[in-house]
Parts: C-alpha cells; sequence; structure tokens
C-alpha cells in the first residue's frame, strides 16, 4: 500500500497544480493533506478548492485556523519584528480575499487523523497532525530532545506521526523502553520549502505485510521533490499587496 503526504501549501497555486500532475503519475493507494492550505500568497480560494474537488481527507493547520475564524493571528513563530509585520500584513491580506464558503471549508476541518492497520498479527497507529499532537502549532524540529519526541508520540498513542508546519522534511527512527521503533516524519511544503530547495516536497509511504513494530527499516519513506514554477508564484506576489519578502523566499527556498 502507498499513502501520499502533502502539506503547508500556503496559496501556492503552480506549486500545488505541478504536486497533483506528480501525483498522477505515481498513483497512490491514498492520499492525505496535512494543512496550512491558505497565506502567504494569492490563491487561497483556488488551494481550496482543488483539494476539496479531489475530496483529500485534510486536517486543520494553524493558517488554516486563523483564517477559518477571521482571526488576525495565525499562530506562527516570528523571529524579528519584520517578520511579524510581514505576518501580519498576509494574514490580513488572505481574510479579504477567501471567500465565505472556503473559509467555511477552513473551519470544518479536523485536528488529526488516525489510522489503525494491521498488516500481519501486529496493530500499529499512524498519526496524522500539523504541528504536533499537543498543539496545532508546536514546532517538531529535527533536532527535538529524543525523550522528548517519544513522549510525544507515546502519550499520542502514535508508532508513525507525520506532521509539517516547519518546512523542513526529516525520517527520525527512535526506540522507545519496550524496544519498538516509532517514526518520526516531517513531510515537508508543497508551496513554502524552507530547507534551502526551492522544489516542493511531500512524502510517499509504502507499507505492506512485513511490517514490524521491532524493525527500524520494515516500511519505505520517500521523500519526492518535484519542480514547479517558482518564477510564476514569486511574480504573483510581487504583484500583489503581500511582502516582496515572501517571494524572495520562495525563489530560495527559505
Amino acid at each position: 500500500m502507498k499513502i501520499a503526504l502533502f502539506s503547508d501549501i500556503h496559496a501556492n497555486l503552480p506549486a500545488l497544480e505541478a504536486f497533483f500532475k506528480d501525483l498522477d503519475n505515481r498513483k497512490p493507494d491514498a492520499t492525505y493533506c496535512l494543512g496550512d492550505l491558505v497565506g502567504y500568497n494569492i490563491w487561497p480560494n483556488e488551494v481550496i478548492n482543488e483539494i476539496r474537488k479531489r475530496n483529500i481527507p485534510t486536517i486543520e493547520g494553524n493558517y488554516d485556523q486563523g483564517v477559518g475564524r477571521t482571526g488576525d493571528d495565525c499562530g506562527c513563530a516570528y523571529k524579528t519584528d519584520l517578520d511579524k509585520s510581514n505576518g501580519e500584513q498576509s494574514i490580513a491580506y488572505t481574510n479579504s480575499v477567501v471567500k465565505p464558503d472556503e473559509r467555511k471549508y477552513l473551519r470544518t476541518l479536523p485536528s488529526h487523523i488516525r489510522l489503525e492497520y494491521q498488516p500481519n498479527k501486529e496493530k500499529f497507529n499512524l498519526l496524522m497532525v500539523h504541528g504536533s499532537p499537543r498543539k496545532i502549532n508546536e514546532y517538531l524540529f529535527v533536532d527535538r530532545e529524543e525523550k522528548s519526541m517519544l513522549r510525544i508520540m507515546e502519550q499520542a498513542d502514535a508508532h508513525i506521526m507525520l506532521f509539517g508546519h516547519t518546512h523542513k522534511p526529516y525520517h527520525r527512527i527512535l526506540k522507545d523502553e519496550k524496544g519498538n521503533f516509532r517514526h518520526a516524519i516531517n513531510i515537508g511544503s508543497v508551496g513554502k520549502p524552507k530547507d534551502g530547495d526551492p522544489r516542493g516536497c511531500y512524502v510517499l509511504l509504502t507499507l505492506d505485510e512485513t511490517f514490524s513494530l521491532s524493525k527500524s527499516d520494515s516500511f519505505k519513506v520517500e521523500f519526492v521533490r518535484f519542480e514547479y514554477d517558482v518564477e510564476k508564484a514569486a511574480k504573483a506576489v510581487e504583484d500583489s499587496p503581500l511582502p516582496n519578502d515572501f517571494a524572495d523566499m520562495l525563489r530560495k527556498g527559505v
């Protein structure tokens, strides 16, 4: 079974269209979206409706939550006054262009999706969240202390935990006190990468009857990078009321 997971489109329609083209060629058995459909670019309504059109199970991102409630806070952690000012302009712009039906859709999104599998005699749980199981906007970076990451996963009863929010993909394999392996997987960002690679990113999981909690490599995790028209997305920002800094970030993948 092949499962595709993507996140953090952030109103970048050219990136989403390129993602769907790549996805259609790979033909996964199931596809899930981990949120943050809107913010930072000019196509929030179009992105929402493309995902709705495909009936993709989707969870709420922090930006979706803010815009869905017509709030002035996206729940983002800005490090500088400039970043904060740019962020305020972004959510104000997004709130001004999102249509009522699309805003209503954002309010219907669940906070997480949990799946239980039993491909053999072992049961295991796959948990999808946006930031973390504890908080929609908690950042789980790759350098999170191992004990802390394990505690988060154990409290959430997650053997495979998939999340986004940081826009930086990684896969960490952790061994718990029972000797079982748990997998923390950040699936990266389709529309606003921040790992120095401007290409979009998503994850393909391949699971079959050989999966075992006692083996660290019993399933396949593939980080898929795809090209899209970055310049079209960047130029759209520059031709809008949004800060030009967002265009530079797209070009640089930061």
